[in-house]
């Protein structure tokens, strides 16, 4: 079923092929939805990985796979089947992914260990083995295609295709990276998102890459939120190729490891970004700003606190400056605060301060503030120095109507 674009959508950037990735799209037919839903990207020999995964105990037989074999660190080939979890499918769901894992291993000469599989789509159902095969067989042969078409076919609920790109200098050697996403619903990341591919040009060790991912997924991934589910089926993967010829990076302390590491947070931060602004049904995109924590991790509970309300949520999408709902979810959280020195603002206006209504509190700026698609929450606990800032969509009739016809 297709669903309105979200008011919220970006257009898709202009992303540069990288050196020794090929992506290619077909349909398997893994759902009646007339499009690709299959993606294959091989990957030149010597392609570092890295991984995050779901904490979710249900996971699928995917992301078990792919746990085991990023710690090998290195990569050929990338499958990723739409339409289809795969979740909750027992051995079933293995043997399925087991068989994808050989075909491409045997089409490339690779180790099996190097083929990583990803599935997204309706939990319960195996994946059909002959529609893997015949449309991985398919896969092996097909035209090369640009990301957009990536970014689509790895979709389910999405309304639009996201992706996103970013440059270092690496000394004199410029690396360029692209990566795309998918994601609007089941958001509530423990580690990871819905699905996620990082691909660069820069030489970079396996340890190294999964230092630079696991920090900025802390910082962005698992500060997203729609609606404080986690999917059995999350998933972000980096792939470094070396082709740009730059002197490999080994640690932090390697020249030109810093400006490699931002640029991964920056598109991971992107990435994480455009999942929100496409979460089902949203209208608004907000933003909680969190400060004067007792540490940066508190303050990260504290806004994620804020961010799954559905009061909170529900205020926004109604354009309610109704910060009442901000305190409860404060004090729900779990973490250190104190009722008497909490302040709580809306687009830079504060309403209270230190535990009482301001006397002069002018809500105008605020009501307008909340008619807008971009909206911050900002939240003193008053305590210590730590400080967060997380980011969440409204809740609306819309992301009801689209999971009571999800399986349809």
């Amino acid at each position: 079923m297709a669903y309105p674009t979200s008011p919220l959508a970006s257009p898709f950037p202009a992303m540069p092929p990288i050196a020794g990735v090929n992506p290619h799209v077909v349909r398997a037919g893994y759902k009646d939805w007339g499009r690709c839903d299959l993606t294959y990207v091989e990957l030149d020999e010597g392609t570092a990985v890295a991984g995050v995964f779901t904490k979710n105990l249900c996971c699928s037989s995917e992301v078990e796979l792919g746990r085991d074999n990023v710690k090998q660190g290195h990569a050929r080939a990338l499958v990723v089947n739409a339409g289809n979890s795969n979740a909750f499918t027992g051995y079933r769901g293995r043997e399925a992914v087991e068989q994808i894992m050989d075909q491409v291993a045997a089409h490339i000469g690779c180790a099996r260990e190097q083929v990583f599989v990803s599935s997204t789509g309706v939990i319960g159902v195996p994946l059909p083995k002959d529609k893997a095969r015949e449309g991985v067989e398919k896969a092996l042969t097909a035209e090369p295609c640009s990301w957009e078409e990536v970014a689509n076919t790895i979709a389910t609920t999405d309304t639009f295709a996201k992706g996103a790109t970013a440059t270092a200098m690496i000394g004199d050697t410029k690396v360029t990276l692209a990566a795309v996403i998918k994601g609007s619903g089941m958001i509530a990341p423990d580690m990871a998102t819905m699905l996620g591919y990082i691909f660069t040009d820069a030489a970079v060790e396996p340890a190294f890459l999964q230092e630079c991912l696991s920090a900025a997924n802390f910082r962005t991934f698992s500060c997203i939120t729609v609606d404080s589910d986690t999917s059995t089926s999350d998933t972000v993967l980096a792939f470094a190729t070396g082709k740009a010829g730059n002197a490999p990076l080994s640690t932090i302390a390697s020249p030109g490891a810093h400006a490699f590491a931002a640029a991964i947070h920056d598109v991971c931060r992107q990435l994480a970004h455009l999942v929100v602004r496409d979460g089902e049904g949203a209208q608004k995109f907000i933003e909680v700003a969190v400060s004067g924590a007792v540490s940066d991790e508190s303050a990260r509970k504290v806004g994620m606190a804020i961010a799954n309300s559905p009061l909170v949520k529900t205020a926004i999408a109604g354009e309610d400056a109704n910060w009442g709902r901000v305190v409860m979810a404060v004090g729900k959280a779990g973490e250190p605060a104190d009722r008497d020195k909490l302040s709580i603002g809306f687009g830079g206006t504060w309403a209270a301060r230190e535990g009482l209504p301001l006397a002069d509190y002018d809500e105008a700026p605020v009501a307008a503030h909340l008619k807008g698609r971009d909206v911050t929450i900002e939240v003193d606990l008053g305590l210590g120095e730590g400080a967060a800032t997380v980011w969440t969509c409204d809740l609306t009739h819309g992301y009801i109507s689209i999971n009571a016809d999800y399986r349809s």
